[in-house]
């Protein structure tokens, strides 16, 4: 409906322009500015534009940091890992970075804003990694063809890596690309499966897998390049029938498959640069790698 009840409206039977809202009008345009500042600042109004958007994960709560503060929030020699993060989503993305928010939601918004241009959507319960990147669903423009899915606890990751795998998922043309690295001790992370021919066929994930899948040591990073398209029909097919009960985002890869959209990896970039952050100690890690 927009602002038309108040429209000015002239009268010209005396040659001067009259109104009963000539002097409400005014209040009503800064109430509107304000309205609309605030809404583009929660990211309520606002959608991707670019080819390439980027979902960033910070909504998880971190209980095994030992700290009140959100996982994301925790720093490396002075910056959060989320602001790691969102400075290498914004090499690749600009502007068009969707954070996803829930544990301390306003101070991980405040965060990243200080530094960055940044779309918000909330997860106001973290049912899955799946679930997390559906709440994004509504800030990707139509514009957007192509969406990466980053963890906000993995802070090593750069913008090279990342130029690659969309580069490559281009070139190749399918559905979902994931970055996997080899890792001598894969312990905690999901293992890559492959098929016959090369091809990706799913991930399963360590919670769920049989000891032949635990053994193979080329992981998930949990780095992901997905058509946009695709990426919300094969969200809404997700179940949660796991060991967890949550939605899976790993469960879109299968999904790939079995409809002929096609997944693959992308192996790039170092073995440091997925580590992901659950503990304290591994927080040292990382302060350590990065001196």
């Amino acid at each position: 409906m927009g602002f038309a009840p108040f429209c000015r409206v002239e009268s010209h039977t005396s040659g001067v322009a009259v109104s009963a809202a000539d002097e409400v009008y005014p209040t009503f345009i800064l109430l509107y500015v304000f309205l609309s500042m605030l809404l583009q600042r929660e990211g309520k109004l606002s959608k991707t534009k670019g080819k390439t958007a980027v979902v960033v994960l910070a909504a998880g709560k971190g209980t095994r940091m030992k700290s009140d503060r959100a996982k994301v929030l925790h720093e490396v020699n002075g910056r959060s890992m989320v602001d790691y993060v969102v400075a290498s989503a914004s090499e690749i993305a600009g502007p068009d970075v969707v954070v996803i928010v829930g544990h301390q939601a306003e101070a991980v918004k405040a965060a990243v804003q200080d530094e960055y241009t940044a779309l918000f959507a909330v997860q106001s319960q973290q049912l899955g990694t799946g679930h997390a990147v559906m709440c994004a669903r509504h800030l990707i423009g139509p514009s957007t063809r192509q969406v990466v899915i980053l963890c906000g606890d993995v802070p090593l990751v750069t913008p090279e890596t990342l130029h690659q795998l969309v580069a490559s998922h281009e070139v190749a043309a399918r559905a979902v690309s994931v970055l996997a690295v080899s890792l001598e001790d894969p312990t905690g992370y999901g293992r890559m499966i492959s098929a016959d021919d090369g091809s990706l066929r799913c991930i399963v994930e360590e919670k769920d897998a049989n000891a032949e899948e635990r053994a193979i040591k080329e992981i998930n990073s949990g780095i992901y390049c997905v058509d946009a398209d695709f990426l919300f029909s094969a969200l809404d097919k997700v179940k949660s029938d796991n060991a967890q009960g949550e939605y899976y985002l790993t469960d879109i890869v299968e999904i790939a498959v079995r409809e002929g959209a096609g997944a693959g990896v992308v192996t790039g970039g170092s073995a440091r640069e997925v580590i992901g952050v659950n503990t304290v100690n591994d927080l040292e890690t990382v302060r350590q790698m990065l001196g």
